[in-house]
């Protein structure tokens, strides 16, 4: 038993000793002061990605007021109540209907900034705050046809009035303005539409009531009556191509496409 603890206690002394030969290694830890400084022109890999963190997270917010989604998702929603359909289309296909067709729409733009913002940018060709111009331009050209076509230029000037800022050229709004000026110019829009839309609908019901009035059948709810023959009506017409055709006709970037 004793040369069973004395043969352990010289093993534990000869891998001491080994072991305090051997260095234990370190890390090294080394600072490069002299390495290659990213360009005053270019952010930095850790800007550049919360940027587009950024720009993810406010996605939905841009396309409903830089594109033409504001206009299509609020003539499809007129659409469906004047049908008297509560959920017939229901809200994702509306929404979906109207992501593509604002893709479709505003793929000039999409194409002009893709070619003369992102892609400059990526070659290091331009600086980041030429690559930001690049991207507004577009933008800005695109509000301002619409503004301009549609004649509501009043509302960029109510709107500067407000803020007491004097306005001579509308292509020289500041994007404070122009940007509330054109969700205001999309509301007028839509619902100027939607008027026409109804009137149709409108008739349909006003018959429908008529007659049942006459046939003294007072307590079935004219609304019943009359969905079936608005769904014919919207079915014999080719409403849907009629009102999506419509649609991209009203934006004066279309004729690009």
């Amino acid at each position: 038993m004793n040369k069973i603890i004395i043969l352990i206690m010289i093993s534990l002394f000869l891998f001491t000793t080994i072991s305090a030969q051997e260095p234990v290694p370190i890390p090294e830890i080394s600072i490069n002061i002299g390495g290659d400084i990213p360009s005053p022109d270019t952010l930095i890999p850790t800007l550049e990605i919360l940027l587009l963190i950024a720009v993810l997270s406010l996605a939905p917010s841009f396309i409903m007021m830089f594109t033409s989604f504001m206009r299509i998702v609020i003539v499809l929603s007129f659409l469906r109540t004047a049908l008297g359909s509560r959920q017939a289309p229901p809200n994702q296909v509306l929404i979906g209907i109207s992501l593509i067709l604002t893709f479709l729409i505003m793929s000039p733009v999409f194409n002009d900034i893709y070619q003369n913002a992102i892609i400059p940018y990526t070659e290091e060709k331009i600086s980041y705050t030429q690559m930001f111009e690049n991207t507004w331009n577009p933008i800005k050209r695109f509000m301002i046809s619409e503004i301009v076509a549609h004649k509501n230029q009043d509302n960029i000037f109510m709107l500067a009035s407000s803020v007491k800022r004097e306005i001579n050229n509308i292509n020289d709004t500041p994007p404070e303005i122009l940007i509330p000026a054109f969700a205001l110019s999309e509301l007028e829009i839509s619902f100027k539409m939607g008027v026409l839309i109804y009137i149709p609908f409108i008739i349909v019901d006003m018959v429908v009531a008529s007659i049942l009035l006459s046939m003294g059948m007072m307590m079935i709810p004219p609304v019943m009556i009359s969905m079936p023959f608005k769904l014919l009506l919207i079915i014999l017409v080719n409403g849907w191509d009629l009102l999506i055709g419509g649609l991209i006709r009203s934006f004066q970037i279309s004729g690009g496409l």
